[in-house]
């Protein structure tokens, strides 16, 4: 498996801002896709100049923003081509209605209008305006010949303007156009898994020891909420059943909270049927106490001891199922990493694992993986999890499209 499963790693955007309040929020979305992995080039309209500066949106992409036509930094004074040429998509965020109406007839008088012109690349907008200038004819008009001619357009939105009014035409907020972008960025072969049902496990589990302690682990949960979003992202229907987390979790279809590894095998049984595929993320306890005690410990005997009783293994329950779903495990080892992980996909029949090094990836915000299955092992570079998701559902999406 190569690079090519990120979606924004080594993706190529350039981001055009017009002039509008909502040029703010661009900032914000320079940060999101620079964090995601994308190299950002940013060009500006003069209007878009009296908004928000130029320091700043240089300082997020790490590169020089554009505003002139013939800037001399392009040796051969030709802006529009090399940097139109240069990219794998543009947005243009805020879009203004004076930007739109240019778009829409072909001019092409400063730099931005030019390259948009130019292009060879997929362009998108996002409009921001007042309410009446949304609702204009004109406008109506301008956006159905964007439409018609290919150009996807990620809202409106509706709420309080800055002119004071409330209603269609606000931008929308960065985090949605990230997953907007996301979407557009997706690998064709995810269709395999549009309007699939997927069953996700994450997070760790808390095994009871007495009314305030118990046995778990260091897991944020992380991964498993950044697969079921990239779940999510390519059309399936996913329910997540979720450990003990401190973290927001995706718009999922369903959730399910638990804490034990028993409650979590329990909703496991109950959600498991007309599942397509089940992705085992949860880092469960392997052993749970054998009692646990109603009220709290006393500090009295100078030693402990607890009898460990084992824990039910999910991830081979749902494997070894009579119409069992296409499985997908994780391992997190310490040592002999590919050796290990590999001992457990054969053990437990899955079709692919997912593997990595605990002590760096638990709790962290990026790692590194390997993918193992029937072809082989295929290493990913660290990166963040939410690429790391996407790569892996990528993969899972091949796989599950020659399926049996």
């Amino acid at each position: 498996m190569t690079e090519t499963y990120t979606q924004f790693g080594r993706k190529r955007v350039l981001l055009g801002i017009t002039g509008g309040i909502a040029a703010y929020k661009s900032a914000e979305l320079v940060r999101l896709l620079v964090q995601e992995g994308a190299d950002v080039q940013v060009v500006m309209t003069e209007s878009a100049r009296h908004f928000i500066g130029e320091a700043t949106l240089q300082g997020l992409s790490g590169k020089k923003v554009f505003t002139d036509i013939w800037d001399t930094a392009i040796p051969n004074n030709m802006a529009h081509i090399e940097l139109s040429r240069s990219v794998d998509a543009i947005l243009v965020a805020p879009a203004s209605a004076d930007f739109i109406a240019k778009l829409a007839h072909g001019l092409a008088d400063d730099l931005l209008s030019t390259l948009c012109l130019a292009r060879n690349c997929p362009l998108w907008v996002a409009p921001a305006m007042n309410l009446q200038m949304w609702e204009n004819p004109a406008t109506v008009r301008n956006l159905q010949t964007l439409r018609q001619d290919g150009i996807a357009v990620f809202g409106p939105d509706s709420g309080a303007q800055a002119c004071g009014e409330t209603g269609a035409g606000r931008m929308l907020e960065p985090a949605a156009l990230l997953e907007a972008i996301r979407a557009q960025f997706l690998p064709k072969y995810l269709d395999s898994l549009n309007g699939k049902r997927v069953l996700i496990t994450a997070g760790p589990t808390f095994e009871a020891i007495d009314a305030v302690r118990g046995l778990t682990n260091r897991s944020s949960g992380k991964m498993g909420l950044a697969m079921a979003q990239a779940a999510l992202d390519a059309g399936a229907q996913v329910t997540l059943i979720c450990g003990p987390i401190c973290l927001p979790c995706p718009p999922v279809d369903k959730q399910v909270n638990v804490s034990s590894a028993e409650e979590m095998f329990a909703a496991v049984k109950n959600e498991i049927a007309n599942n397509d595929i089940f992705i085992s993320v949860a880092a469960v306890a392997d052993y749970r106490p054998a009692e646990t005690y109603p009220h709290k410990l006393k500090k009295e005997a100078e030693v402990l001891t607890l009898t460990l009783v084992p824990n039910p293994d999910i991830l081979r329950y749902v494997a070894s199922l009579p119409h069992a779903p296409f499985c997908v495990g994780f391992a997190a080892e310490t040592e002999q990493i590919e050796q290990y992980a590999e001992s457990k996909r054969r053990d437990k029949k899955l079709p692919l694992i997912v593997a990595n090094d605990a002590r760096s990836a638990i709790g962290s915000d990026d790692n590194a993986l390997i993918l193992i299955d029937d072809d082989g092992i295929h290493p990913l570079s660290t990166a963040a999890k939410t690429v790391q998701a996407a790569r892996v559902m990528a993969h899972i999406a091949e796989l599950y499209a020659r399926y049996p």
